[in-house]
């Protein structure tokens, strides 16, 4: 799948989960509060999480799974749009086999990405945007879409589930589970 069908498809996520959430409005107008107003709200939220990546396996074409540790600093310009920084490390040396059939040897890897930030009324947010994986030997662009479930807890800190997809430039892709928390100041 290319990148553009990819980020084609995100965008037709997010303009249907839009288009949802207003008629949701629409019809519940009764049960649905407004949201909060922004303005007295926190911009920044930095957040921690651990998560488990699963990368390809050489032998069997399944997938092997890498425990990493996360944190992030997010801007939020409103409720729905925001900016974040998500950084992540691998916390194992591993071996993947590339497109063109060589293999290469991971340690420790530590993937940076600049997201575009999309939040729904529910609780979802979509993630969006370019990275970079590197390590000691070598660096792989990447694109990430990903999608982040934001429970509110109490004082502007948060709990929060993440599925992301990593696809590297000429080399492999990777699914990352994890749950993190968050505060917002």
């Amino acid at each position: 799948m290319t990148v553009t069908r990819i980020m084609l498809a995100a965008a037709v996520a997010v303009l249907l989960a839009q288009n949802v959430q207003a008629q949701h409005h629409e019809a519940n107008t009764a049960l649905h509060t407004e949201p909060r107003a922004y303005s007295d709200e926190p911009h920044f939220r930095f957040a921690s999480f651990i998560s488990h990546t699963f990368i390809p396996g050489l032998s069997d074409g399944g997938r092997i799974a890498i425990p990493s540790y996360g944190v992030d600093l997010e801007y939020w310009f409103n409720n729905r749009w925001g900016v974040g920084l998500h950084n992540d490390i691998e916390l194992e040396t591993f071996i993947v086999e590339r497109e063109n059939n060589e293999f290469t040897e991971r340690r420790f890897p530590i993937v940076t990405t600049l997201d575009l930030l999309y939040h729904l009324n529910s609780g979802i947010v979509f993630v969006i945007g370019p990275g970079l994986e590197f390590d000691i030997t070598e660096q792989f662009m990447l694109f990430r879409i990903g999608v982040e479930y934001e429970l509110e807890l109490e004082h502007h800190w948060d709990l929060y589930p993440t599925i992301f997809y990593d696809m590297r430039a000429d080399a492999f892709t990777t699914f990352t589970f994890g749950l993190g928390v968050g505060k917002r100041f």
